[in-house]
């Protein structure tokens, strides 16, 4: 092998991939923050001080490509015609067939609704198939008296498996596809990798059916009615209320000493002791902790308001009344993508967009602790969970929106007339790919046409649909990979691997491979992993000298295996929400799934190409 020497370019690449990855897991930073901090200092570093090494050059314009990339461009056409499925509510039908069966065969019927998952998740998003499946499960659970917290995670990581079975499952297996396709090394047809999906996953889909839902205690189901979650909220206190100029002794025994009072706001600094003399007033805020219908029932029994009626930028109007009959508490999680993501309800003026009011907030990766200061104000995170209050319209139309996930275990998902048009679409898309009559950038854009032609989505919609976090780290470990390779760190960081592992057979530095994009895959985003491990997994099998193919794969299944954090895929934060999960129960089913498929493609990939 002939050495190979990094030099300042590759370094400082190198360094800023370091800073990406660490930029990545950081929740506090929007992750299209950080893509485009990334895409920054890559394109004004270039343009300061130009590459140029044995006659390759790379210039800062070079790294706007990605934002033509045909996966990219691929990912984002995929993803509307996926949300035109489910705004017309083309996978109801499924959806009535599995609440069937879990009535009458519940062991059963999650061995198929694993593998309906499964299937689904192979040609198209796995957050619709989650949503539409979630509240199915809340209810029979209800019904049949089991407890959901067995089948829910087993069929959100179904989902993730099904996904790296072709080409167009995730968005990963596509960047993956895509960047061996432009190295020049291979180019994968929709099914060419699905025998050991297939064989693997079908050992990890039979886990989580007879194992997993043992390994995992009963939790809380909290959609369902008879067991709320508890949010945090404030009880404003009006002139006209009961505890107007009552002390607080006083209005914990209207509640019959079941209200808990965390804190008392006086004003924006002025907090007051705990005190049972101390005299509440006219504008002054109870914090407390509690289920939604004991927030309810408090702010009844006190005369008190859940929501600040004072306030005059989130007034209570004709838009929202709080007074009209229909009346409805509805809990709405928040997901990446989301409009609410990483926004405060202030900023993205909640109440006027979907006439509801805001009461409370159920905290996801911190449930127990207080919520200080107005809520309103709070930067919302995936997995969070508000209350909110207003007609059943309001709540009616913010389902039908499809922009943000309402929980509800009794209420069907829309099925249209136009859900056949939907349906057909996606057949075409998939067909056209799956033959090679075309590249699936093409059928799926051409999918996209018909699909706004037959009225299944609105512009709107199709432009709701597209994920700017998405996009942008798309496109940042997509110039982050360029750099890489056209600098040479790819095959140096390829040399370093293979000068540790240089005494093992190529099976175990292949297996070993497999399990550093399976770690990688569950700190930072899929695609990051995607995007980064690709060029080096080809440059380890060209220092090797043995077909770069597996390598290609050790890298597609192992940046999909983001089983053991509920931060590790998107539809994981759904599932810990709507479950009532911990971060435990997430490792319990989560790394003895991972040993599973890597032990299965470590011995898998091997043998079929023949190492």
């Amino acid at each position: 092998m002939q050495p190979i020497t990094a030099d300042a370019h590759g370094y400082a690449v190198l360094l800023l991939t370091a800073v990406a990855l660490f930029l990545f897991t950081r929740d506090r930073i929007p992750l299209e923050t950080s893509s485009l901090a990334v895409l920054i200092a890559l394109v004004a570093g270039f343009q300061l001080f130009p590459y140029s090494r044995d006659d390759v050059s790379l210039r800062a314009v070079d790294f706007f490509a990605g934002f033509g990339n045909e996966a990219l461009v691929a990912i984002c056409a995929l993803m509307i015609v996926g949300k035109g499925l489910e705004t017309t509510g083309a996978l109801q039908p499924l959806a009535s067939i599995v609440g069937r069966a879990w009535s009458t065969r519940p062991v059963l019927a999650l061995f198929f609704t694993l593998i309906a998952a499964a299937v689904l998740s192979a040609f198209m998003n796995n957050t619709p198939i989650v949503v539409l499946l979630m509240p199915i499960l809340v209810g029979v659970s209800l019904r049949a008296k089991f407890p959901v917290s067995g089948v829910m995670l087993p069929m959100g990581l179904a989902t993730i498996i099904g996904g790296m079975s072709t080409t167009i499952g995730t968005s990963t297996n596509l960047l993956v596809v895509g960047i061996s396709h432009d190295l020049g090394v291979h180019q994968f047809g929709m099914f060419d990798f699905v025998l050991p999906a297939f064989i693997v996953g079908g050992v990890g889909i039979l886990f989580l059916w007879l194992i997993a839902p043992r390994l995992l205690p009963d939790r809380i189901p909290p959609m369902a009615d008879t067991m709320p979650r508890i949010f945090n909220s404030q009880l404003n206190i009006q002139e006209d209320s009961f505890a107007a100029g009552k002390t607080l002794s006083e209005l914990l025994a209207k509640t019959h000493g079941e209200m808990r009072v965390d804190k008392i706001q006086r004003t924006e600094t002025l907090f007051l002791a705990k005190l049972p003399s101390v005299v509440l007033l006219p504008g002054d805020r109870l914090f407390v902790k509690d289920s939604p219908e004991n927030l309810k029932r408090f702010e009844s029994l006190l005369g008190a308001t859940l929501y600040n009626i004072s306030d005059s930028e989130h007034p209570i109007d004709e838009e929202t009344p709080l007074t009209a009959s229909g009346q409805q508490l509805a809990e709405v999680v928040i997901t990446r993508g989301s409009p609410l993501h990483l926004r405060t309800l202030a900023t993205a003026a909640f109440s006027a967009s979907y006439g509801l009011i805001p009461l409370a907030i159920h905290r996801a990766r911190s449930p127990h602790t207080q919520v200080a200061g107005d809520f309103m104000t709070i930067r919302l995170r995936a997995g969070d969970v508000l209350l909110v209050q207003g007609t059943g319209d309001a709540i009616d139309k913010l389902k039908a929106s499809g922009t943000m996930l309402v929980l509800d275990g009794t209420t069907d998902l829309p099925h249209t007339e136009k859900a056949n048009r939907a349906l057909g679409v996606m057949a075409l898309v998939v067909l056209a790919a799956a033959t090679g009559l075309l590249p699936i950038s093409v059928s799926a854009l051409i999918g996209v046409g018909l699909i706004l032609t037959f009225g299944c989505l609105t512009w709107r919609d199709a432009a709701g649909a597209l994920s700017a976090p998405v996009i942008m780290i798309i496109v940042a470990s997509l110039a982050l990979g360029k750099a890489l390779t056209v600098t040479g760190m790819a095959d140096y960081l390829a040399m370093g691997f293979v000068n540790a592992t240089i005494s093992m057979p190529v099976p175990y530095i292949l297996s070993a491979f497999i399990l550093v994009m399976t770690i990688l895959t569950n700190v930072v985003s899929n695609s990051a992993a995607a995007v980064i491990g690709t060029p080096i997994a080809v440059a380890i099998a060209q220092q090797l000298n043995v077909n770069a193919e597996p390598f290609i794969l050790a890298v597609l299944f192992g940046a999909n295996m983001s089983y053991a954090t509920p931060y590790g895929y998107q539809t994981n934060l759904l599932i810990m929400s709507a479950g009532g999960y911990k971060f435990t129960d997430f490792l319990r089913v989560g790394i003895p799934l991972t040993i599973i498929m890597w032990i299965g493609f470590s011995l898998l990939l091997p043998y079929m190409y023949d190492l």
